[in-house]
């Protein structure tokens, strides 16, 4: 098949695990209360092949779970139309707290108290440089809280939508019900909010037998912002490599009665194989 990225992303990503090719794959509009082990059996599954990784977007789990907070039901206090003046309402990662019915949110999560004084945490850490510190101290169900602006699907404006519930168990369902290894990210990582989107990777859900862990995640999915899913594929590399044109003579072997010299070797760079590391040397 041939692979496609999400618009001017490349396909090909080098990471520290080895090369992979990314694939964007293309669904419907998911809306709420849809099943997930379908949309992987009819997307997925036509495409997959063995040793494939599958990582899906927060909202599209969020989604069919009906994990949404919908705007026609917040009633918006005082505390929250004050507090949300004083945020960014919109940048790189999306709409913040700056969007009223979010700094809300964080209120009903989270208590009037402690986002006071998140809020005023933050205010003394922007005088020094320091962001994200509001993020951190609410938790999260806020930090997590997408949805709340129409500007590319207008029906998104009418609710909000949280992290999804137990994604582990999410993938491992998947795993059993589809034989595809999968893990759900966070549907956006970008510099600014590199820090926080990282503990988000690594508090969203992979199977059990995903065979990456941490900041190999993140690096694989570097750069992407996609709200759906992405399809990853290992590039092979060639087994042997060619050698050198020239080798320089090995080392002559001592006089008899000492010990012998080891040939000269020279390492190769390094080959892998289906994630495992082989070292060539030449002597």
């Amino acid at each position: 098949m041939d692979f496609v990225a999400n618009g001017s992303k490349n396909v090909e990503i080098e990471t520290s695990t080895g090369v992979y090719l990314r694939h964007a794959i293309q669904t419907h509009f998911v809306e709420i209360g849809e099943d997930y082990i379908e949309l992987v059996n009819r997307y997925v599954k036509p495409l997959y092949e063995e040793g494939d990784l599958l990582s899906i977007s927060e909202k599209i789990i969020a989604l069919c779970q009906k994990r949404v907070v919908y705007r026609k039901d917040m009633k918006i206090s005082w505390l929250a139309k004050f507090l949300s003046r004083f945020a960014i309402q919109h940048n790189s990662a999306g709409i913040g707290v700056g969007e009223v019915c979010k700094m809300q949110f964080a209120i009903d999560e989270c208590g009037a108290w402690k986002v006071l004084w998140a809020a005023i945490c933050a205010g003394f850490g922007k005088l020094v440089g320091k962001h994200g510190i509001f993020y951190d101290m609410v938790g999260m169900e806020v930090t997590g809280l997408d949805g709340f602006y129409p500007d590319v699907f207008p029906v998104y404006g009418d609710y909000g939508i949280r992290i999804p519930e137990n994604p582990s168990g999410v993938c491992n369902e998947i795993y059993e019900k589809t034989g595809v290894r999968s893990c759900v990210r966070s549907s956006a990582i970008t510099p600014r909010v590199r820090m926080t989107s990282a503990r988000r990777l690594f508090s969203s859900g992979k199977s059990s037998n995903f065979p990456l862990r941490g900041k190999r995640v993140v690096s694989l999915l570097a750069g992407e912002r996609a709200k759906g899913a992405i399809l990853s594929r290992e590039r092979m590399a060639p087994l042997f490599r060619a050698a050198p044109k020239a080798l320089p003579s090995p080392a002559p072997l001592r006089s008899a009665g000492t010990k012998a010299a080891l040939p000269r070797c020279i390492p190769l760079a390094p080959v892998r194989e289906h994630g495992t590391m082989y070292y060539f040397f030449l002597g």
